[in-house]
């Protein structure tokens, strides 16, 4: 009789337990920015991908990034073409040669990522200002491009 193995649910942790997740909110992105204008860098070890939330406004976009333990002076932001890129590096602490680590779970090294920025957004006007590990970008959108709302009457059949 063939020893059958049981019936065995795919582990939910693995290296990258949010990386289903992850796509899906770069889905999120890529459909709000247009399909596959969402760049990011490929995963693997020691990748730092950095959590970033995009609200539209009537007036401006605003994006927003979780950078924790990173400084100011590591981060840079640039637009070309049409393409927002924010890069960064993470650095692992290191205070003494004779450290033994035991544990490292956090995460360190370099990440990018770029979108296109859509055609409404006024590229010379982007600011960008960064407090307690939040990066804010304000992308405010070109005077005229601001839809005017009107109502939309339905019709009886």
């Amino acid at each position: 009789m063939a020893n059958k193995s049981p019936n065995i649910l795919p582990s939910l942790w693995s290296d990258n337990p949010f990386a289903d997740l992850r796509k899906e909110m770069d889905q999120v992105v890529e459909n709000f920015f247009g399909k596959n204008k969402l760049l990011s860098a490929s995963e693997g070890d020691g990748f730092l991908a950095p959590s970033i939330d995009v609200v539209e406004k009537d007036d401006q976009i605003l994006l927003t990034a979780e950078l924790p333990g990173i400084a100011e002076d590591d981060i840079d932001i640039s637009i070309q073409k049409g393409v927002l890129s924010l890069k960064g590096e993470k650095k692992m602490e290191k205070k003494d040669d004779k450290d033994n680590f035991h544990v490292v779970e956090r995460r360190y090294g370099s990440f990018q990522r770029s979108m296109s920025l859509p055609a409404s957004v006024d590229d010379a006007a982007v600011t960008a200002t960064f407090d307690k590990g939040v990066l804010t970008i304000t992308m405010p959108k070109k005077p005229g491009t601001v839809p005017a709302e009107r109502k939309v009457a339905i019709e009886k059949q």
